[in-house]
């Protein structure tokens, strides 16, 4: 049964970037849905309840990092994963301090991606560590 996915980040191509690299990661992930700020993120978190969330830091509206202290109000599994660009460490931190289990850097490659994932999810090493 495939992985089912919520993708939150501000910039579609970004959305569309990490869409690319889990359709093609050989049908282990589903995309449930798409937002573009933390305010949405929430909402569809509630209407969809997917398995992962990738989750942007900054955004209008709502910041990914209250994003996910809601989220995780919601459902304290939730399974979050932070995507920062370089030179944003500090909110990383905060991002892993609010409940998120793990991040991926900006930009990344598919590989990252996928081994970030793998590692978050059931049947994963499980932890966060810097990536």
């Amino acid at each position: 049964m495939a992985i089912r996915v919520l993708i939150v980040d501000d910039a579609m191509f970004m959305r569309s970037m990490i869409k690319d690299i889990l359709v093609n990661a050989g049908g282990r992930y589903e995309i449930v849905g798409e937002a573009s700020n933390g305010r949405e993120a929430i909402a569809r978190f509630r209407e969809l309840s997917p398995d992962l969330v990738t989750m942007d830091i900054v955004m209008p509206q709502l910041d990914g990092i209250e994003a996910t202290r809601e989220i995780l109000k919601v459902n304290p599994a939730a399974v979050i994963v932070m995507c920062s660009a370089m030179g944003q460490e500090a909110l990383v931190v905060e991002s892993i301090s609010a409940g998120a289990k793990d991040f991926i850097v900006k930009p990344f490659t598919p590989e990252r991606v996928l081994q970030v994932l793998a590692k978050v999810l059931p049947g994963g090493s499980g932890g966060a560590a810097a990536s």
